[in-house]
């Protein structure tokens, strides 16, 4: 079974997310939005377009996003198949928290890796 097939966002805490967001817009180009982020589409050599997306995002998430994880910081793996890597981590023995979400954004899951960080699992909607 494929487990992480790539990066599907990075999401940071910040004390001040706007003077954060500020730093990386003035600093180093990120082209901050007002949502408080980025979306870097993905391309091939030749500039084109190759079906995906990484979000980077400095902000607060929605309450306890980030818990129980002791980062200020939670990666988003994109994966085949969320439900099937779920209960491979399980059998494995890892923390993975109860809940599955579901939605037009695709699938979620969530796994606590041994240094206390929450790992978040997503599976894109079919043609993403």
């Amino acid at each position: 079974m494929k487990r992480v097939t790539g990066i599907g966002g990075i999401f940071f805490k910040a004390k001040d997310p706007k003077a954060l967001q500020a730093w990386y817009k003035q600093h180093l180009g990120v082209d901050v939005q007002s949502w408080g982020g980025a979306a870097f589409e993905w391309k091939d050599d030749d500039g084109k377009p190759v079906g995906g997306t990484t979000a980077w995002f400095i902000g607060d998430l929605a309450e306890g996003a980030y818990e129980p994880g002791t980062a200020n910081f939670m990666v988003n793996y994109r994966v085949a198949d969320v439900h099937g890597l779920v209960k491979a981590l399980r059998e494995e023995g890892c923390n993975v928290l109860d809940k599955v979400d579901e939605s037009e954004f695709g699938k979620f899951a969530w796994v606590v890796d041994p240094e206390g960080n929450k790992v978040e699992l997503w599976e894109p909607p079919a043609g993403q």
